[in-house]
């Protein structure tokens, strides 16, 4: 009867197939191919957003960190969720307005500083090893479904969402989130919740065996409560997979609401997911991997065929992730990080400046359709073989994502939020919360202090470093060019309809 289960997810991989074909068929140009025409209406757009968010951390592993702490696992999809509304309800608007592609972008508009270009190479390492993160973790699924070789379960995994990535870009993933969030919300609420809670006994009978401690919302502790809404309430702020999400919203009405909504659903399906482990924790006791746990409520409590359909929403999960991740570091490498290194060996890096919206077509090569699909197909390679050879990248994208907030949260949400910051004090607040970023992170590790490379201290060191160097450099330095701030407050204004080149903005500003 196992075969069912099998079969299911079979047909699931197989849909993801056909779901690249339909995608190439909406796919006229770059804007298609990378924001998905910029037409998402509220529906296509919250499921596209929740999709994004929520993988195999938030899946697998809000289960398992219920079937540990109980209730109180459900912090860290928590935390995601409100990292979405925070997103959605002060930031998005302005950032769908822009009509751009990168968060890079939005720094170089904003500051008209050619120095901040630097993010977007952080950035691109930060999404390639996320996406190599959520490849090795649907590899797991496969490894147990299908009896494969790790290698090979992920490299399967890997083909497939190449595939559909590849031929049909945002267009492709959005149909493919969309499935994926139905069968997410099928598996997980419908499906995982109700059966495994009734298995248990309720509520009373979790409570009658694993303890009222179990019913405890801070059972996990207080500084794993703040480390998950510190890596990734803020990080989800800046995350250039999640921002290329609102970038495909129709208005900023949608990007605000439709966000909100996806934000709501991202509480509730960490609320949902620990119940399921705490359910799970009384029906399978002995389990020592809790990564398992998920997999193992699909096989052994739920009825053949269902738990197919749960397996599915697990790989669904973590194959939403792991594109988003992947077409949105094709689109910081060759909207940013090439056009960069490119100007710095000609140039060197100066301090430049760029008025909105004005770049030469002619010479921007990004608009060839072609040419972006290249770049999403080389880049997964390179993630797929990145989890091959790490057995654990989870220090990887600790990594990332402590350079990203420590290094890059100020610049960004300060350009956002504070009219007087300039590009020098961007310029210098990325670097220096990078550096005393990854200094401290070298410091912890190297005399194993604390949690080591798993600590918060770094984060916080490197953000106050970034703020501090922000405010004073800013302070001390010229007030932003004026033609650059009527060019960036007509975009915040929605003034602007056209959008800026895949290379940004190249006209410069005395």
């Amino acid at each position: 009867m196992e075969f069912l289960n099998v079969a299911i997810v079979a047909l699931y991989l197989a849909s993801m197939l056909a779901f690249g074909w339909w995608g190439k068929s909406r796919t006229k140009n770059t804007s298609d191919y990378l924001v998905a025409g910029r037409r998402l209406g509220p529906f296509l757009y919250t499921g596209t957003m929740a999709a994004v968010v929520l993988g195999g951390a938030s899946t697998v592993g809000g289960v398992g960190l219920g079937y540990q702490f109980g209730i109180s696992g459900m912090w860290l999809v928590v935390a995601i969720g409100t990292g979405v509304l925070v997103l959605s309800l002060f930031f998005a608007p302005t950032i769908q307005r822009l009509k751009i592609y990168t968060v890079s972008q939005m720094l170089t508009l904003r500051y008209g500083h050619e120095a901040t270009k630097v993010a977007g190479i952080v950035m691109l390492a930060y999404t390639v090893v996320l996406c190599a993160t959520s490849t090795g973790a649907y590899a797991t699924i496969f490894v147990v479904l299908f009896g494969l070789e790790r290698w090979v379960a992920i490299a399967l995994g890997g083909v497939i969402v190449l595939i559909y990535s590849t031929v049909g870009g945002m267009w492709s993933i959005t149909l493919a989130d969309m499935a994926q969030f139905i069968i997410k919300t099928i598996g997980v609420f419908a499906l995982m919740l109700p059966f495994s809670l009734s298995a248990a006994g309720g509520f009373d009978g979790i409570r009658e065996r694993a303890g009222e401690e179990f019913f405890s919302i801070t059972g996990i502790g207080a500084q794993s409560i703040i480390t998950y809404f510190v890596v990734y309430t803020l990080g989800l702020l800046i995350g250039q997979d999640i921002w290329q999400r609102v970038f495909t919203s129709k208005t900023p009405g949608v990007a605000r609401w439709g966000g909100t909504t996806a934000g709501i659903y991202c509480i509730l399906y960490g609320v949902a997911g620990a119940m399921i482990g705490m359910a799970a924790s009384v029906l399978l006791p002995v389990l020592e991997n809790t990564d398992d746990v998920y997999a193992q409520v699909a096989i052994e409590i739920l009825p053949i065929g269902i738990g197919g359909l749960v397996l599915a929403a697990a790989v669904a999960a973590m194959m939403s992730t792991a594109s988003g991740a992947l077409i949105a570091a094709a689109t910081v490498a060759s909207a940013d990080v090439v056009p960069f290194v490119r100007s710095w060996r000609r140039h060197g890096l100066r301090g430049g400046a760029a008025v909105a919206g004005q770049g030469s077509k002619e010479e921007n090569p990004g608009h060839d359709v072609a040419g972006n699909r290249l770049w999403v197909l080389g880049l997964g390679l390179l993630a797929v073989a990145v989890a091959i050879v790490l057995n654990d990248v989870v220090v990887a994208l600790t990594i990332a994502y402590d350079i990203l907030v420590g290094g890059l949260l100020v610049a960004i949400l300060g350009g956002l939020v504070w009219k007087r910051g300039t590009g020098p004090g961007a310029a210098v607040s990325m670097v220096a919360g990078s550096v005393v970023t990854l200094g401290t992170l070298a410091v912890y590790a190297g005399f194993s202090i604390g949690d080591g490379l798993y600590a918060n201290e770094p984060i916080y060191f490197g953000l106050i470093a970034s703020a501090l160097s922000y405010v004073i450099v800013s302070l001390s330095t010229k007030p932003t060019d004026s033609a650059v701030m009527t060019a960036w407050n007509r975009r915040v204004a929605g003034d602007v309809e056209e959008e800026v080149p895949v290379e940004g903005p190249t006209t410069p500003v005395r």
